[in-house]
């Protein structure tokens, strides 16, 4: 099932005009002015500024079975942002469990050096333990999935319905 625009009032996260996105599993996104689709095509960056375009991207990523990577990615852009001690450390382990460690349920693709980095310092975790491994899986969305993604009946559907007057 390919994601439909659909217009609707409002103001959303992305500037411009509002559209709104149907995800395949029907799941209603932020708004998604008819600008940023296109400015999606050009670059990783502008695609994940805004709400609308995370959420497409994972729509994307599901049907390849990579959308731990994203959610890592996001997962770790939360993080930065704790400035609670206590909260970084729950934090930290929730990730760590989740995306990193051996036979997680949505373990993410890093080698094995930057894995047992990261193992080593979760008990005391700092506000960047994560940097490495999230800068890994950046560069394996931007090199790897995002073409594919630029590519995808997905993205040029809603391109050309955006581009529709």
């Amino acid at each position: 099932m390919t994601p439909a625009l659909v217009f609707k009032a409002g103001s959303g996260k992305c500037p411009v005009e509002d559209l709104q996105i149907m995800t395949e599993n029907e799941r209603e996104a932020d708004r998604a002015p008819v600008d940023d689709v296109g400015a999606w095509g050009e670059s990783l960056d502008h695609l994940l500024e805004c709400k609308t375009g995370q959420l497409v991207f994972e729509d994307f990523l599901r049907t390849e079975y990579s959308e731990e990577n994203l959610l890592f990615w996001l997962a770790c852009e939360d993080y930065r942002k704790i400035t609670s001690k206590t909260k970084m450390t729950v934090a930290a382990k929730r990730i760590y469990t989740e995306f990193v460690q051996v036979d997680a349920p949505r373990q993410i693709n890093i080698d094995c050096v930057t894995r047992e980095e990261i193992s080593e310092n979760i008990s005391e975790p700092a506000p960047n333990c994560f940097d490495g491994a999230q800068r890994l899986i950046y560069a394996l969305m931007e090199n790897d999935c995002y073409p594919r993604f630029l590519k995808s009946d997905m993205y040029q559907a809603l391109l050309e319905q955006a581009e529709q007057p």
